[in-house]
């Protein structure tokens, strides 16, 4: 029984508010004794020209308000709030018996059945090496992802790669010049970096040399625009080389894209749009080029063509939202890009919005912090200063290994290498994925392995080791014939035991709340609530050795409730478990 979800419906009956509105209002009291949930009246007062505790007494008494309840909650006030408490024994049976029923599905929903949401993210630039600052973009798009599916969603997981624009024009000019085939063939994204590196470089030389470089590229990449087959088959192949290589660490991470139209699609599909500018009035000039004003929006112009006649990523992005919604129709477009980009959607939004295609409020820009290390280091593919995801993924990996290593000969050698190998791979990859998902995602992240990898802290090793932990109890049990049963679950009221309770209680609640904010921290913050409340109820209470039989079965229900629910918060983040550390 959701019970949340039935005050809501009483109280939305009682006051004439949308049901959606009184679920934004519920709060949680700070402390437990004040009750489960809280309304606030506050929000009544203007229409009902009543102080708010007089709204609250009076609602308090409104037989509408109990109905369905039968004695599972009681009602009382305190000031201008309405608060809901639960019965603890009714509660306790009711979240332990639905998690056992939904396993690690719990908290999938079908709100979201018959539409296509599309999530643009990771969209690493082809010939580029896929480094640290890829992985927000490609970390949190794919817990995003993975949300709205198990919300029911049609998701459409896009990676528009960046495979256009005029750095091909310096790569084809490069390659020509300083390209080792023996190099391309053994690491072709080291190879292109090093030749694009050197294209810079040699920049540097003097005023000549850097014109008659720049004029060879802009002269190829026109050349590319044009269709010419030279140049467009080593574009064709540098991108294929590149897809190569990216889809490697899509795989390791466990992510996948349905789609992978980049720039280069939609650049035949910009002339219809700057077409439909010009027809509808909007497109103005400005300095030889030609722009679209948004002084009513109270935005700065939006640059749709340049004085020389090139587009720029604004039309690429208009040509692709109109392809978008004719193609798919989607519910939701959303763009998972850093937040230096929130005036260019904002722009481009706006254009589609003047344009009168109102689908425009359907599209999203998700933005994002900057991981920062402790000396500031800055990532620059044409500086060469950059850090490989990959590289940074056996890093983590490695050290992991080191831990669990160390652990291991504690208890005398139980695990192999390869068990060591596998498990490491596993939590290594989880502690850089939680890094990214674990607060706001507009927040900058200061990363430290300690940190990291810390296996008693807010980290993917606690939680990770809290769901092993779990299922060595339930493999000692069933060792010993025991499964377990919710049919005592109404006695688990004890503190620490309610605690675990409410807090599994909740997660429902916290992917709604993931999927409205874009923010899946709302998800890693109850889990990690979860598992500090389990590992307290835990180390205070004894399980297989509990003080009868019935308490013994229901704790052993709460265990696997617990391991579900885990199981099924980490794979929306995109991390996985094992079953032993």
């Amino acid at each position: 029984m959701d019970y949340k979800d039935l005050i809501a419906t009483n109280l939305s009956e009682c006051t004439g508010l949308d049901k959606e509105q009184v679920l934004g209002l519920i709060e949680i009291p700070p402390k437990l004794e004040l009750g489960d949930y809280a309304f606030p009246c506050f929000v009544l007062a203007k229409t009902l020209h009543k102080a708010p505790p007089m709204i609250a007494n009076e609602l308090k008494d409104s037989p509408e308000l109990v109905k369905g309840f039968d004695g599972a909650v009681t009602v009382d006030t305190a000031g201008p709030y309405i608060n809901f408490r639960i019965d603890k024994g009714i509660l306790a049976k009711s979240v332990i018996s639905e998690i056992i029923e939904a396993g690690d599905q719990y908290g999938n929903k079908n709100i979201g059945e018959g539409k296509n949401v599309i999530i643009e993210f990771s969209s690493p630039n082809i010939a580029k090496p896929f480094h640290v600052g890829h992985a927000f973009t490609t970390i949190l798009g794919n817990s995003l992802s993975n949300i709205y599916s198990r919300l029911g969603y049609n998701v459409i997981r896009f990676n528009h790669l960046g495979d256009y624009g005029t750095q091909f024009g310096k790569l084809i000019t490069a390659y020509r010049l300083w390209g080792d085939e023996a190099a391309m063939q053994e690491n072709p994204i080291d190879e292109l970096t090093r030749i694009y590196v050197k294209f810079h470089d040699e920049c540097k030389v003097s005023s000549e040399r850097e014109k008659e470089l720049e004029d060879t590229a802009r002269d190829n990449f026109r050349k590319l625009e044009e269709g010419e087959p030279e140049e467009v088959a080593l574009w064709k192949r540098f991108r294929d080389l590149s897809l190569d290589v990216f889809e490697k660490t899509y795989k390791r991470m466990g992510i996948r894209f349905d789609n992978y139209n980049g720039e280069s699609f939609y650049s035949s599909r910009i002339d219809s749009v700057v077409n439909m500018l010009e027809e509808k009035g909007l497109l103005e000039e400005s300095e030889g080029a030609k722009v679209v004003k948004l002084d009513d929006e109270g935005l700065p112009p939006c640059l749709v063509v340049k004085s020389d006649g090139t587009t720029i990523y604004a039309s690429r992005d208009l040509a692709a939202i109109l392809y978008r919604h004719e193609e798919f129709n989607f519910y939701k477009n959303i763009y998972v890009v850093g937040l230096p980009q929130q005036l260019h959607f904002k722009q481009v939004f706006a254009v589609l919005k003047k344009a009168g295609y109102d689908f425009a409020d359907d599209c999203v820009h998700v933005g994002f912090g900057l991981l920062k290390f402790k000396d500031n280091t800055a990532f620059s593919t044409r500086a060469g200063n950059i850090i490989k995801l990959d590289e940074f993924l056996d890093k983590a990996t490695e050290k992991t290994a080191e831990i669990i290593r160390k652990n291991s000969e504690l208890r005398g050698g139980d695990m192999t290498d390869e068990q060591i190998a596998q498990v490491s791979e596993v939590v290594g990859l989880g502690a850089v994925t939680y890094t990214y998902l674990k607060s706001g995602r507009e927040k900058d992240i200061y990363f430290d392995w300690s940190d990291m990898l810390d296996f008693e802290g807010d980290t993917a090793p606690y939680l990770i080791y809290t769901y092993a932990r779990i299922k060595s109890i339930l493999r000692k049990a069933a060792d010993q014939g025991l499964t377990g049963s919710v049919e005592n679950a109404d006695k688990l009221t004890a503190e620490d035991e309610y605690a675990v309770i409410r807090s599994l209680a909740d997660f429902n609640d916290a992917v709604i709340k993931a999927a409205e904010s874009y923010e899946p921290f709302m998800i890693s913050r109850q889990i990690a609530l979860i598992a500090r409340n389990f590992n307290r109820f835990y180390n205070n209470s004894r399980i297989l050795n509990a003080d009868s039989d019935e308490i013994r079965d229901a704790r052993l229900k709460l265990c696997e409730a617990v391991a579900d629910c885990l199981k099924s918060g980490l794979d929306m983040l995109g991390i996985g478990v094992v079953e032993k550390m």
